[in-house]
């Protein structure tokens, strides 16, 4: 009869916070998770682990699962990170061009586009352009409908850039908020800057620097996540996490920017582009925002 070792307490808190940071990762994230689901919720607890999550994020701890991992906990208790674009912290001001911009420092957010059509987006006449009235009359499905399907709970989270949105509705979106999507131009002129970088973080490509389908996540994940994926003004998620609409159009076609997570490297550099038809809609195609300084 052999004697079985007593089994270890499980780790609190403040015991996970406490290990090296390798270590520390997935206790953290289960934890985080458990917090997330408890009824209340532990505030104080809550907010030391969203605090303990966001400083690995910021010290690049992890490999890119462990990193999407992270964003989902983040996700589920909240993630502090996430700025509207009423927030002058939503945007990062972009100079060298022949005038002034600013631009959003992330892809606009699930929690941002669903917070705009919960709150009638859709029926705010105002916002729509005419061929886009035109789209919204004619019986189509509207984002919120498709976002409630059981099979796309993955692509459909908060603190993840917002996908599957056309351009009609992305271009609603940014009238409402006063502001307008980027032109190909200025977002070629965000990524490479001065410098005339291929990437945000110059070159080359490399392994582990942004969400594409060589990373092999198969998902997008939260915005901030690949601490590569920036340019010194601040400008995030531009190689990869999802392609972007931009406002350039050619006759029944809009540009796109294809760097995204299904997408493979070659996508990610700053003059790719690709022309699809306003209509599409995409598991990996999002956009962002830009305004006049």
């Amino acid at each position: 009869m052999s004697i079985q070792e007593p089994l270890s307490p499980p780790l609190d808190l403040d015991d996970i916070l406490a290990l090296p940071a390798g270590r520390r990762i997935e206790p953290l994230v289960a934890h985080a998770l458990e917090l997330a689901a408890a009824q209340p919720r532990d505030k104080a607890a809550v907010e030391s682990a969203m605090l303990g999550l966001i400083e690995l994020v910021r010290g690049c701890a992890g490999d890119s699962k462990q990193r999407l991992q992270m964003g989902i906990a983040l996700g589920a208790l909240g993630d502090p990170r996430l700025r509207v674009p009423e927030d002058p912290a939503y945007w990062s001001l972009i100079e060298g061009m022949a005038s002034p911009f600013k631009v959003g420092r992330f892809p606009v957010t699930t929690a941002e586009f669903r917070a705009w059509a919960i709150s009638g987006g859709y029926q705010d006449d105002a916002a729509w352009s005419e061929a886009g009235l035109a789209w919204r009359n004619a019986s189509h499905h509207a984002w919120m409908e498709l976002a409630e399907a059981d099979d796309v709970a993955d692509l459909v989270v908060a603190n993840q850039p917002v996908v599957g949105v056309n351009w009609w509705e992305a271009q609603a979106y940014a009238t409402a908020k006063r502001a307008r999507l980027l032109t190909l131009e200025e977002r070629r002129f965000v990524v490479r800057g001065p410098e005339k970088r291929p990437y945000p973080w110059g070159e080359p490509f490399g392994s582990g620097n942004a969400n594409t389908r060589e990373e092999v996540l198969g998902r997008p994940c939260a915005i901030g996540l690949f601490y590569s994926d920036k340019t010194p003004d601040g400008v995030w998620d531009l190689a990869g996490n999802v392609a972007e609409w931009c406002a350039d159009a050619s006759e029944d076609s809009r540009v796109i920017h294809p760097g995204s997570w299904q997408q493979p490297s070659m996508a990610s550099w700053a003059k790719a582009l690709e022309m699809i038809a306003p209509e599409t809609r995409s598991a990996d195609l999002g956009f962002r925002l830009a305004k006049d300084a």
